[in-house]
């Protein structure tokens, strides 16, 4: 039986009544993003919308929206309550008015398979509903295609991904139809603050993880800004979850600004708790503002790759502005990954966690501050043996770049699977291989989003040269696993020798040869011997020995102990 409304139809509804539709009465109900391969319904797109209202809506110059179309119904169509209309393109027309009512409109949102924002606007301009759905919504394998999404409870119609799911009826989908995924999910999750960035020196836009209440969003004083003040508030639509501030005076560069909000609830009525969060207007980012500070490039089997970085910086940076990358064999840029595809702040001394599956990291490792954590579709690949790791900014200019190697890794460890690396000082260079060592097991072999397990404090060294901790026990606990040899000269240009002697005056360890050397610097010792083997408990002789073109030398003698906890 064929269900599309014909110019008869509409005749016979003009003289039933109905009403104009408030926000919520007439919901998205179920999307079809990617139809084939076919399951079982037609190879065709639609949106199906439900009247949930006590009333029937006429749905004549209704809008039906994406980002970039927007499709309007120009005929008379009388959806009556707890009625259903699929909505789809005239080529589909027939072939799903076999299955339920059905009309076509020009300019049918394209639906993309990733993900798209869908809204219903009434003909007074007012976003009746909206949808943002991902791809991420289905499971795995319905992903794939033929499976139409499903809202779970229309009671709770704007709750996002909480409250949709992939159809769960054998044909794929139920268009016209009680969603096969109908259930009661009741929404007692309050909305959160995402971030609060600075669109420019007078605007702030805050992002919600949910619609909110625009009645209550749009009232300046349950905002409150350091040194500013709140001038005006728009809650924009159609999701309801960006908020735009309008300031009384400009926001300065670089500064960071203690933010509030407070009285803030979604559309179920949950009241979120009072927020403090940190915002400011940031400004371009520069080669090494911004380090690589932690990588983990060989998971477990259950696990995926992170790279961390640490903001040394005294500016506020723009993740919009940074990618990531690797090179390929012939040492091209290559993967290039955009760390946001929206203005995000980087403050400061803070860390941030890159990866394409933060709650797997969460699982596998402690994540101290999870909201330090950024998600990417997808990563540059980074090899189990070596590679490379860029960050550079949207001009091309390199931010910090990282050649690693596993053979970086502490010797003694025998599987390096599920170990991270870890910088040991944030101002020593990048490339230098002792500046690198494997995250402690006491800190679960990786320390992502907070200070690393290995990490070194600048502290000026003793003397021209010396060596602290004057104990070390090379077990990759995280606690003084290895001596590190500080050195200071008056001037540049320096060349130096280590040696490692035993108590009995043997050599064991020729440490660095030739090593050119800065004003300031460090090497380390981690315990072993010249075949990479542990060496015995004891007292060791560190020397080293220095000197320039000029003929200038220098020796120096230090002792350190190598000891081990008792089993």
């Amino acid at each position: 039986m064929k269900f599309f409304f014909t110019a008869v139809t509409m005749l016979l509804l003009t003289n039933v009544s109905y009403t104009q539709a408030k926000r919520f009465d007439v919901l998205i109900t179920e999307i079809m993003p990617i139809p084939s391969p076919v399951v079982g319904l037609p190879s065709s797109k639609y949106v199906e919308i439900k009247n949930v209202s006590p009333a029937a809506i006429n749905l004549k110059n209704w809008k039906l929206c994406a980002a970039n179309s927007t499709a309007t119904i120009t005929q008379s169509v009388l959806l009556k309550p707890d009625s259903f209309l699929l909505i789809c393109t005239s080529s589909n027309l027939a072939a799903l008015s076999a299955i339920a009512p059905t009309i076509s409109v020009t300019n049918f949102p394209t639906l993309y398979a990733e993900g798209d924002e869908i809204f219903l606007l009434s003909p007074e301009g007012k976003t009746i509903h909206s949808v943002s759905y991902s791809r991420s919504w289905f499971n795995d394998i319905k992903s794939k295609g033929g499976w139409s999404l499903e809202m779970i409870d229309t009671h709770n119609p704007c709750s996002g991904t909480s409250n949709w799911t992939a159809s769960i009826n054998d044909k794929g989908g139920t268009p016209g139809k009680e969603n096969s995924a109908t259930a009661i999910n009741v929404d007692n999750t309050a909305p959160q603050l995402l971030k609060a960035f600075a669109s420019d020196e007078k605007h702030i836009t805050l992002v919600f993880s949910e619609p909110v209440d625009s009645t209550l969003a749009s009232l300046k004083t349950n905002y409150t800004l350091s040194d500013n003040a709140i001038a005006s508030v728009v809650v924009k639509q159609p999701s309801f979850t960006n908020v735009i501030l309008e300031l009384t005076s400009n926001l300065t560069v670089n500064k960071p600004y203690d933010f509030s909000v407070a009285n803030i609830q979604d559309c179920s009525g949950n009241m979120m708790d009072n927020t403090f969060i940190k915002t400011g207007l940031p400004s371009s980012t520069d080669s090494l503002d911004a380090v690589i500070n932690e990588i983990l490039f060989n998971p477990t089997s259950t696990g995926v790759d992170y790279v961390e970085l640490y903001n040394r910086s005294n500016k506020i940076l723009d993740l919009k502005e940074l990618y990531i990358a690797n090179r390929s064999s012939s040492g091209e840029l290559s993967s290039s990954k955009q760390l946001a595809n929206e203005r995000q702040l980087f403050f400061p001394n803070d860390y941030l966690v890159i990866t394409e599956n933060p709650l797997t990291v969460r699982k596998e490792y402690l994540v101290k501050n999870p909201e330090l954590m950024i998600e990417l579709p997808s990563m540059p690949s980074f090899s189990n043996e070596s590679g490379t790791c860029v960050i550079l900014n949207k001009q091309g200019k390199i931010i910090d770049e990282l050649r690693y190697d596993s053979k970086w890794h502490f010797t003694l460890i025998e599987n390096p699977k599920g170990v991270a690396l870890e910088r040991i000082d944030f101002d020593a260079p990048t490339q230098d291989q002792n500046n690198w060592h494997s995250a402690a097991a006491s800190a679960g072999y990786g320390t992502p989003t907070y200070q690393n397990s290995q990490f070194k404090t600048n502290g000026q060294p003793h003397g021209l040269v010396d060596i602290s901790p004057k104990v070390f026990s090379p077990d990759n606990d995280g606690y003084d696993d290895f001596a590190t040899i500080n050195y200071q000269f008056t001037e540049r240009g320096y060349v130096c020798n280590i040696y490692i002697f035993d108590a009995n005056g043997r050599p064991v360890r020729n440490l660095v040869k030739n090593g050119l050397c800065g004003q300031s610097g460090y090497f380390r010792w981690d315990g072993v011997d010249e075949q990479g083997k542990q060496l015995p408990i004891g007292n060791y002789i560190v020397f080293t020995e220095i000197f320039n073109l000029q003929g200038k030398t220098q020796r120096f003698k230090n002792v350190v102990v190598l000891a081990r906890k008792l089993r």
